[in-house]
């Protein structure tokens, strides 16, 4: 019974169902780009350029959420994610004649706004609304694993609306019910949660803070070595050399999410001891997988070399979803977390470019190398985290 719960409880359940709902729009709206436009004549290039400003208002959205999260409360910013969402879906309802790129980009760029709006607004309050760290990192993974195997449940979701509802149909049903979900949220998410005591100047938006300076620089690597090549290159390439059908490929990507955010949710369980050496040792296994499937590039490397991929990424992201909500200051945690993941959203930024201008020249194996790059340069970046442990086994229980 939800009566039966803790106030803080029942706001990190409101928190999670709206990050829920609004991933699996957000996943399902990517997916419907990339095969829609793809299906249209568009090269991957010019696929990856209709992600362009989703990806650089990302990073702006971050840096500005965090300090408006802070001066006007996390509630605020969580629903005014949810309202964009909305509007950038309705602009998409247009017939594909009428959808040029400039619409497009725009139309995405609202999107960006919204999604990061929107996950820096839950991040931020887990710290806030749970206690102890052996409950946080199991919380923050919970969140972090659930969100990404919705995101996955929502590729799946893309594929199917696109084959049985049609693109506009789509934006349709998606815009409808995430409108009900904001309604719902303006009426029961906590007033004033997350807002700083004393409102903080624009100035501080940018953190100084040197450990999280330094994760969230390997964050930006970390991310960028994903999207490099899974944003664009690896669905152009199923569809385009591999003939997979648009079912397919929404299918084949929705599972490898869902199982990516899966291996999130338990990852404190995997992990055992952490230190901020822990970065480090997982990163540097990681960056021997891209390099290894573009060594050896068949259909069969490939899959199978993802799906290992998705394990061990899983793990490198929550433990660095852990380590930004221990660092980050609690009065204005936003300011932190924002900073943190306005890196994460460079990474994807320049990820997201080379993908498709990679791809397009060099091919998939170019752009596995240029990840295993940056996954080097994650590992190296991740010496420098200050060394003592966080959590241990036993903690892991607590609460």
């Amino acid at each position: 019974m939800l009566t039966n719960l803790s106030p803080q409880m029942r706001q990190y359940m409101l928190v999670t169902g709206n990050y829920w709902a609004f991933t699996l729009t957000d996943g399902a709206l990517r997916m419907l780009v990339v095969l829609h436009f793809n299906q249209l004549g568009y090269s991957p290039l010019e696929i990856a350029m209709l992600f362009l400003f989703y990806e650089f208002f990302g990073v702006v959205t971050n840096l500005v959420g965090g300090w408006l999260g802070a001066r006007i409360g996390l509630n605020r910013t969580m629903n005014i994610g949810l309202a964009l969402q909305v509007v950038a879906l309705m602009m998409l309802v247009l017939p594909s004649s009428m959808l040029t790129v400039p619409w497009v980009m725009a139309a995405q760029a609202l999107s960006g706004i919204a999604k990061d709006l929107n996950k820096m607004s839950a991040k931020s309050s887990i710290k806030l609304l749970i206690k102890g760290e052996g409950a946080l990192y199991k919380w923050v993974a919970a969140l972090t694993g659930s969100k990404n195997a919705l995101k996955g449940v929502g590729f799946f979701l893309g594929g199917l609306l696109l084959v049985t509802l049609g693109f506009q149909g789509a934006m349709w049903a998606m815009a409808l019910v995430l409108a009900l979900i904001w309604v719902f949220s303006l009426i029961m998410l906590k007033k004033d949660l997350g807002k700083a005591k004393a409102k903080p100047k624009f100035s501080q938006i940018f953190s100084k803070s040197p450990a999280i300076n330094i994760l969230s620089a390997a964050r930006m690597f970390l991310f960028g070595a994903r999207d490099v090549w899974f944003v664009v290159a690896l669905p152009v390439y199923l569809a385009a050399t591999l003939d997979w059908s648009s079912w397919q490929v929404g299918g084949f990507m929705a599972t490898w999410v869902i199982a990516y955010g899966l291996v999130q949710g338990i990852a404190p369980k995997l992990t055992g001891k952490i230190t901020a050496r822990s970065a480090l040792l997982w990163a540097s296994i990681l960056a021997l997988i891209p390099a290894a499937i573009g060594l050896v590039l068949t259909p069969a490397t490939l899959i199978a070399g993802l799906l290992v991929f998705g394990g061990v990424f899983a793990i490198n992201s929550s433990l660095h979803s852990f380590l930004i909500v221990h660092y980050a200051d609690e009065d204005g945690v936003s300011l932190d977390v924002g900073f943190y993941y306005m890196a994460n959203a460079m990474g994807r930024l320049i990820g997201t470019l080379l993908s498709g201008w990679i791809f397009q020249a060099y091919g998939l194996a170019a752009c596995l190398f240029v990840s295993t790059a940056f996954l080097v340069l994650t590992a190296f970046i991740s010496v420098f985290l200050p060394d003592h442990t966080f959590i241990n086994r036993s903690s892991q229980s607590e609460n």
